[in-house]
């Protein structure tokens, strides 16, 4: 039976609506441009038009995905960060907005020569800041070989390959010499928030990407541990925070001898970047 645009997009919203209510009509859009291949913005001049068997099938799998609360961008395979698309798959954290507080961040400050990532995931805080800084080059340290492997893609998609060593390595573990930038988005959500949080992140996302269980702050403590080993006399560290750790997390880093710090916050208003400088300069 064929259907035109317009019916599909009844029909998805209308299975979604108990899911995701309002929220519904706009994956509806976004799954059905992905599945026919056509900018969203197109799709309504398109209303009227019949939509081939092939595509149909594939777009009643999408949203019978997206009803299980898989996330969009696993679904269609890309997210939007810093005006550029980054692979995503359920190995990696969805880059989210928040994380461009850090980025924003990063790019006021001189430019670097060398960047160090944490816990880099998609890649998406080290690769942007290449594509920004074409002269700079950085590494980006994971854990998870799977991860490591999402990140070579999308080094590759934005043609940073050559500037970007991708490292398996918890923490610093396997991370030699110095850098003149430091940044991460570590996990950080507390054993207890991860109850309540969302189904698209509780259930879809690295777990271990997301939390170290407990209170949230053991990544930090290992990072504060030995990031001064890895920073030239006058690098900086840019961390992403939840929006109610910038207290704690400072106070880690107090102990560990940087009284230097400062907080950023995101476009809701809350504390989202903390930024710390060398602890001192030879």
């Amino acid at each position: 039976m064929t259907q035109t645009v317009k019916q599909l997009l009844e029909w998805g919203a209308s299975q979604l609506k108990t899911a995701l209510g309002d929220n519904a009509s706009t994956d509806v859009r976004v799954l059905l441009a992905y599945t026919m291949d056509v900018d969203r913005g197109l799709l309504a001049g398109k209303l009227l038009d019949t939509v081939p068997t092939d595509q149909i099938t594939q777009f009643k799998t999408a949203i019978a995905q997206r009803g299980k609360r898989q996330p969009v961008s696993q679904i269609i395979g890309v997210r939007e960060f810093w005006g550029r698309d980054f692979v995503v798959t359920p190995d990696v954290l969805d880059p989210r907005p928040d994380t461009e507080t850090l980025i924003e961040e990063v790019l006021k400050g001189d430019i670097p020569s060398r960047i160090l990532d944490l816990g880099t995931g998609s890649g998406c805080i080290l690769l942007t800041l290449l594509a920004e800084w074409p002269d700079v080059r950085g590494q980006g340290v994971d854990r998870s070989v799977q991860a490591l492997k999402v990140a070579a893609q999308n080094a590759k998609a934005l043609g940073v390959s050559d500037r970007a060593e991708l490292k398996q390595s918890n923490w610093f573990s396997n991370v030699t010499g110095q850098y003149d930038v430091i940044v991460s988005n570590p996990p950080y959500i507390s054993a207890d928030v991860m109850k309540v949080v969302a189904p698209e992140v509780r259930d879809w996302e690295p777990r271990v990407a997301l939390t170290p269980e407990g209170d949230g702050l053991d990544a930090y403590r290992a990072i504060a541990a030995k990031v001064a080993d890895f920073l030239t006399p006058d690098g900086r560290i840019f961390l992403e925070i939840g929006w109610d750790q910038a207290k704690s997390v400072t106070a880690i880093f107090n102990d560990a001898g940087f009284s230097n710090g400062y907080c950023t916050r995101d476009l809701a208003g809350k504390d989202r970047v903390l930024v710390f400088k060398a602890l001192k300069t030879p």
